[in-house]
C-alpha cells in the first residue's frame, strides 16, 4: 500500500475525519485569540493613551476629588471621607465627600470615555505616609496627551479654590511636609496692631523681595530672605506672621529645630523640600542652640540635647547647599541668647524688635475692640493708653486683650479697673 492509500484510507474513516476537524478547529481559535490579543495589545499601544498617579504625587488627592465632582458621579462603588467645617455662626458642620472605592469606574469627559481603574496594594506600604500603596490609572482613546493635562489643571484649580482665603498650616513628617490641621481662613493683617511702622516695614520689604528676583540674580545674590523677629512673649510675633502670609497668600511651614529625630542632613532636606508659595517658621530658636560665646558650663549643658548642629542650621540657611527663592522667618524671646553668626546679613537680613505695648498701640486696642454709642470713642481710648502707661509697668498685647475679654461688654469697667492688667495673669 502506497503513502497516498494510507492516506485515502484514514480520511475514509470517521473517527479520524472528527478528531482531525476538532483540531483543526481548536487551533484556528486558539489561533484567533492570539491573534486577537496581539491586536489589542497593538491597538492599546497605538491607540489609546494610560495615565497612572501613585498616591506619592501631589496631584493624587486633587485627582480623587476633582473624579468625585467631575467625573464619575454616577459610579456604585464609593468610599467616604468626613471632614468637619467650621461656620462663621460658630457651628461645626460635618461635611462628607463620596470618592470612586477601589475598583474600576467609567466617565464620561469632553466626549471622551475614560476608565479609571484605582488600586490597592494590601502588602505595601508607603513609609512616609503610612496607609497602603495606592494607584489611580487613567485610561482613554486617542494619543492627544493634553485630555489628562487639562483634567490634572482642572483638579489643581479646584483644590486650590477649596483653599481660597484660607492659610495652610505644614508640619515636617518624616522627610516631608504634610498639611496640619484644618485649612485657617486668613487672619486680616491689621488685626496684629504692632508699634508704629515696624508692620509696615517688614510687609514692604516682603513685597519688593517677592517683585524682584531678577534685580538679585543680575547682581549675583542668593534669592532668600531672612527675617528675625525678637521681643518679649505674647507681643504678636507668631500671630503677625500668621497674618503676613495671609496678606502674601502664602503658607507657613512650621519647624522646631528641638524636635527628637531632626538631623542634620533631614533639615537641610525639608528646607529644599518646603512648598512653593510659603513661609518657613522657626520658632524660639534661642531654645535649640546656645551661643558658643556662653561658658564651657552653659555650653556643656546643652550638649545632646538635639541633633542639629549649629553648624548644620547655618550651612542650611546659607551654605552652598541652601535652596533659594525662600522666605525665612525665626522668633525669639532672648537675641542676646542668640549666637552672633546665627543672625549676621545673609541669614538674617532684617531685625525687627516685637515690644511691650506703646500707648499708640494700646490706643489701637481700644478702639478696635470697643464701640461706645453716644461717646467718643477715641477719648476713652486715649484715657485708658495713659492709666495703663501711667502705672509704668511693661504690659504685652496679649495681656491687654486678655483683660478686654474679661470685661468684653463693660468699656467703662475697663478703664476704672486698669490695675486687673496685671493681676489676671
Amino acid at each position: 500500500m502506497t503513502i497516498i492509500d494510507y492516506v485515502q484510507t484514514l480520511s475514509d474513516n470517521p473517527y479520524f475525519g472528527a478528531g482531525f476537524g476538532l483540531f483543526g478547529l481548536g487551533a484556528g481559535a486558539a489561533m484567533l485569540r492570539r491573534g486577537m490579543q496581539v491586536g489589542l495589545i497593538l491597538f492599546r499601544r497605538h491607540y489609546m493613551i494610560t495615565l497612572e498617579v501613585p498616591c506619592r504625587d501631589k496631584s493624587y488627592q486633587w485627582l480623587l476629588q476633582w473624579i468625585t465632582h467631575k467625573g464619575a458621579k454616577k459610579t456604585q462603588h464609593l468610599s467616604v471621607e468626613t471632614h468637619f467645617e467650621m461656620k462663621d455662626t460658630g457651628h461645626i458642620k460635618t461635611k462628607y465627600d463620596f470618592i470612586p472605592s477601589i475598583g474600576t469606574h467609567f466617565f464620561r469627559y469632553n466626549s471622551n470615555w475614560i476608565k479609571v481603574e484605582r488600586t490597592r496594594e494590601q502588602q505595601t506600604l508607603d513609609l512616609h505616609m503610612g496607609i497602603p500603596w495606592e494607584t489611580v490609572q487613567l485610561t482613554a482613546f486617542g494619543r492627544d496627551k493634553s485630555i489628562y493635562f487639562n483634567i490634572l489643571e482642572e483638579a489643581r484649580t479646584m483644590a486650590l479654590k477649596e483653599h481660597e482665603g484660607k492659610t495652610i498650616m505644614y508640619t515636617a513628617m518624616g522627610s516631608e511636609w504634610k498639611p496640619f490641621g484644618h485649612a485657617r481662613k486668613r487672619r486680616p493683617l491689621n488685626s496684629v496692631i504692632l508699634d508704629v511702622g515696624v508692620g509696615e516695614r517688614i510687609l514692604n520689604d516682603c513685597r519688593e523681595f517677592i517683585d524682584n528676583p531678577g534685580w538679585y540674580s543680575e547682581r549675583g545674590i542668593p534669592y532668600r530672605r531672612g527675617y528675625l523677629l525678637h521681643g518679649p512673649p505674647g507681643c504678636g510675633k507668631s500671630s503677625y506672621i500668621t497674618a503676613l502670609a495671609g496678606e502674601l497668600e502664602r503658607g507657613i511651614c512650621v519647624l522646631n529645630l528641638s524636635e527628637r529625630g531632626l538631623s542634620d542632613d533631614r533639615l537641610n532636606h525639608l528646607l529644599a523640600v518646603a512648598p512653593q508659595q510659603t513661609i518657613i517658621l522657626l520658632e524660639d530658636v534661642d531654645a535649640a542652640f546656645i551661643s558658643r560665646e556662653e561658658s564651657k558650663e552653659v555650653r556643656a549643658a546643652f550638649d545632646g540635647l538635639n541633633k542639629v548642629t549649629f553648624s548644620g542650621l547655618l550651612n542650611c540657611l546659607d551654605g552652598v547647599a541652601s535652596t533659594e527663592a525662600r522666605i525665612l522667618f525665626m522668633t525669639t524671646n532672648y537675641l542676646e541668647r542668640l549666637d552672633p553668626a546665627l543672625v549676621r546679613p545673609g541669614r538674617v537680613d532684617v531685625k525687627e524688635y516685637i515690644g511691650w505695648c506703646s500707648g499708640s498701640q494700646i490706643e489701637q486696642m481700644f478702639l478696635k475692640f470697643y464701640k461706645v454709642p453716644g461717646k467718643s470713642t477715641a477719648e476713652l481710648a486715649s484715657e485708658f493708653a495713659k492709666s495703663v502707661m501711667a502705672f509704668n509697668r511693661n504690659v504685652s498685647p496679649a495681656q491687654i486683650q486678655g483683660f478686654f475679654m474679661f470685661h468684653k461688654n463693660d468699656p467703662d469697667s475697663v478703664i476704672n479697673n486698669v490695675a486687673q492688667i496685671w493681676e489676671l495673669h
